[in-house]
């Protein structure tokens, strides 16, 4: 995890840049590292790192700067308190805010055409929208593991925070088993099991409850112009 910090200044087509970096992978901030490096058009020419302790020239511009940094102790000091005042502060504020939520995935089930190969079906696994990014995806049959025939995207990031991921089982179906996908997440007090109904989902059943109404619809009004046109037809006969 990061925090970063950006100035950009701008004259007369060069760009100057200076980006502060706040580096820490742990809630107790252990080995929390501050990084500050000074940029002149797109090239990094000297850079402060908090576990080296002093400034690191990369071009004759920045060793130049770096000597004379590193030998005020005042500007030393100055960087390394920023460790505290601006990476841990902030670093506690994020936590706070936003890395101790979680949301939980939304999981769905559903059969998708198989590639060709040696199983004629194949299922997927979708869980969307959870946070945060580390999850687990995996398949039951007859409630044991299945580990042959089986892939899965990465974590995908949707671009606000939160992530879906998607798996799928490629499986020759036999009579009578149970099919299951088990879902494990910080969200959640303990795995979800989300089984495969092999009925037909719900939207190919609404299709044909559609297709089936049109056809109902069709046949009345098919039968009531039938029936007007004999009664029509019986008219004009009596008059005759």
């Amino acid at each position: 995890l990061n925090n970063d910090l950006y100035y950009v200044f701008l004259s007369d087509g060069y760009f100057e840049q200076r980006v502060v970096e706040c580096l820490y992978s742990s809630k107790d901030l252990q080995g929390i590292e501050l990084i500050d490096s000074y940029v002149f058009n797109q090239a990094e020419y000297i850079r402060f790192n908090s576990t080296v302790g002093k400034y690191v020239g990369y071009t004759e511009h920045g060793v130049y700067n770096a000597e004379a940094w590193n030998s005020d102790a005042g500007i030393l000091a100055q960087e390394l308190g920023e460790l505290e005042r601006f990476c841990k502060h902030n670093a506690d504020l994020h936590y706070s805010a936003i890395l101790d939520k979680t949301v939980a995935p939304h999981v769905r089930l559903s059969s998708v055409a198989p590639p060709t190969g040696r199983h004629p079906a194949m299922l997927m696994c979708s869980a969307y929208d959870f946070y945060p990014k580390p999850i687990r995806v995996t398949w039951l049959r007859d409630g044991g593991e299945v580990k042959s025939d089986v892939t899965s995207t990465e974590e995908l990031a949707n671009g606000d925070w939160y992530y879906q991921i998607h798996s799928h089982l490629e499986y020759t179906p036999r009579s009578g088993e149970k099919i299951s996908c088990m879902v494990e997440h910080i969200s959640l007090t303990e795995p979800m099991v989300y089984d495969w109904d092999p009925s037909l989902p719900e939207a190919e059943r609404n299709k044909i409850a559609i297709g089936a109404s049109g056809l109902v619809l069709g046949a009345i009004l098919a039968l009531a112009g039938l029936i007007y046109y004999k009664k029509k037809s019986s008219g004009l006969k009596t008059r005759c």
